[in-house]
Order: C-alpha cells, then structure tokens, then sequence
C-alpha cells in the first residue's frame, strides 16, 4: 500500500475522453491547457526532450553521433558477509531468508572487504575514482554494502542501485530443517544447475533472471550511467554486493560457461570478492588482478582459463573463434581427416 489515507477513483473513460478533445478547460480556480496550446502560446519546447537527464535517449535518438563513454575499470563481485544462517541453517524455519542478517563475524568481514576494495583501486595511482554499487536487497546484502561502504568517503561513491535480480536463489519460504537435508541430498544426485527446490528456485532459474540483470548492466556501461556528462572517468569501478550462487551464475552468464564447467565452481567465501578487471583490449577478464593458482582453485579448468588470457587482449564485440568452451569441445569425436 502506498500509505495514502484515501484514494481518489481515476476519471471514467467517457470523461477522460472529453479532456482529451478539449483543448482548454476550466477548474473552479485556474485554467488548464493541453499540450498543443503551446504552439499559440508560442511557447518553445526542450529541444533535447530530457535527454541530457537519460543519456540512453541519445543512444535511441542519434546512434551514430553518440559517443560511448569508457568502460569501468572494474567490475568487482563480493559476497556477504558470514550471516545467522551460515552459522546455524536452523535460523531459515524462524525467520525469512530476506531478513537474515549478518554475525558480528560478517560484519567484521565486510569492512576488510570495504579495505580491500580501497587499497586495490588506490594502487592504479588514479585520482579521480570512484565506486558505483548494485546489491542484493536481502538484509544481509544490505548490511554487508553499508559496511562494507565505510572505507569510502561519500564523494568517492558515486551511487547505489538496490537490484533484486541480484537476491539469493530461493529455496522455497520459511523452511523445514530436516526436508532440506533431504533436498540438498537429492539435489546433489540431480545436478546443481537443474534442481528446483520446492515453491523455490533452481539455478537454470537463477541464470534466467541474471541474464536480463546483465543486459541492464551493459546498457548501464554503454551509456555512462555511472557519472554525468562531462565528468565520465575510466576509473569507475563497479561494485555487485550480492550472494554466493548468484556470483557464480553472473559469471557463468558473463563468459558463456557450460553446465558442467558451473557445477564446477567452488563458492565465494563470505566477505571475499573476484575481480574482473579491464583487459588490455577493453574486455574484462579475470586474469588482470587474478593468478592462474587463485582461479584454479576457485574451478577454472585450463580451457577456461585459456579463454580468460584472450579476455585480457580482445576488444569489446570481439569473437574468440578458438574458444575451447563453446566450439571444439563439442565435437571431439569427430576424425579430423573425415572434414578434409
């Protein structure tokens, strides 16, 4: 409820159709006019008709005198800090996963993230940069953000975006301890990526709606969201405060991984963060702040991280026609002399 006293009913059809054939009517005080008075009244309308309030506006309107601004530097991906029900599962049949907020541990957690972030960005000797936040709008991601944000002064922030794309899988609403042993149990024998917990989420689910989340986020980029016209700097850098699972999709979604390469990622520890950093090229790759040993043990296998050293040189809408992941792994059975 928007918490309004009273609602007014809107006007019925007939009467708003009368409005709109009028061109000047009359309320016991003022008299209101339609837009094509202005005309006669000589009035000049804006000219850019608010696109300098929506840049995308000049993306739609004029695409080739548009100029893309540069790319962040980073987009960075952390995890919450340690919640109530990282230390007791049992927490879930009591309170809403929504509402579960961090331990005195995860808020520790979160402000040596906040630190580390600093330091990283501070070491590129830049200036003028600045941090830009999506999270999550579980409490816990919430939470996480706010101190988190306390190694940055309110200048260096240069805005929050609350994205509930970016919420935790849902496994289903206040939950039976003991039913979830056996579901997790059974989604082990299922497949990570596929199972449905009941009235919950699978993570085929999760990637559905990161997809569409992605799509925001490059849009965001391509138009410079991040800072006014004019004031746009190659040293933002992007925060996603967000949830273990859904890191690992957005990135899944990001790099085209497969089902089998997903299911063999290893989870984000509370509080820490994986980095894709801006190549050489302009493309994101997550071997500029990563070594190979710290990928590996996250999952990265070495065709992964083969197309990750081509992510660090190629250039934003380049195509990596070699790319072990999405084309000769596929057709391995096949004899190289029969396509000669």
């Amino acid at each position: 409820m928007s918490g309004l006293s009273s609602t007014i009913a809107p006007p019925s059809f007939s009467f708003r159709s009368q409005l709109f054939h009028q061109n000047v009517y009359t309320t016991s005080n003022s008299i209101i006019r339609c837009c094509d008075d202005t005309a006669r009244l000589n009035i000049k309308p804006h000219e850019d008709n608010g696109s300098a309030s929506f840049p995308e506006k000049n993306l739609l309107l004029n695409p080739a005198a548009f100029k893309k601004p540069p790319r962040p530097r980073r987009i960075i991906l952390v995890r919450h800090g340690q919640s109530e029900g990282n230390v007791d599962e049992a927490v879930y049949t009591r309170v809403a996963d929504p509402k579960v907020g961090l331990t005195e541990q995860g808020v520790a957690e979160a402000e040596e993230c906040g630190r580390k972030i600093r330091k990283m960005i501070e070491e590129d000797g830049a200036e003028d940069w600045k941090v830009y936040f999506y999270v999550s709008p579980y409490r816990r991601g919430l939470e996480t953000l706010r101190n988190l944000a306390k190694a940055f002064e309110r200048s260096r922030i240069a805005g929050v975006r609350e994205e509930p794309r970016l919420r935790e899988q849902d496994f289903g609403n206040f939950q039976n301890e003991e039913q979830m042993k056996i579901e997790k149990a059974v989604r082990a024998r299922y497949g990570r990526f596929f199972y449905r917990f009941p009235n919950g989420e699978s993570a085929a689910d999760v990637y559905d709606r990161i997809t569409g989340f992605r799509e925001t986020l490059r849009t965001d980029i391509d138009i410079g969201r991040f800072q006014p016209p004019g004031k746009q700097s190659p040293n933002m850098n992007l925060v996603l405060v967000s949830h273990g699972l859904t890191l690992r999709v957005f990135l899944m979604r990001w790099y085209k991984w497969t089902v089998e390469q997903f299911e063999g990622l290893h989870n984000f520890g509370n509080g820490k963060m994986v980095v894709m950093e801006r190549g050489y090229g302009g493309r994101y790759s997550l071997l500029m702040h990563h070594s190979q040993e710290e990928l590996k043990k996250f999952g990265l296998t070495d065709e992964m991280l083969i197309d990750q050293e081509w992510q660090t040189i190629a250039k934003p809408g380049e195509l990596n026609y070699d790319c072990l992941i999405t084309g000769p792994s596929y057709f391995t059975h096949f004899d190289d002399d029969s396509r000669k």
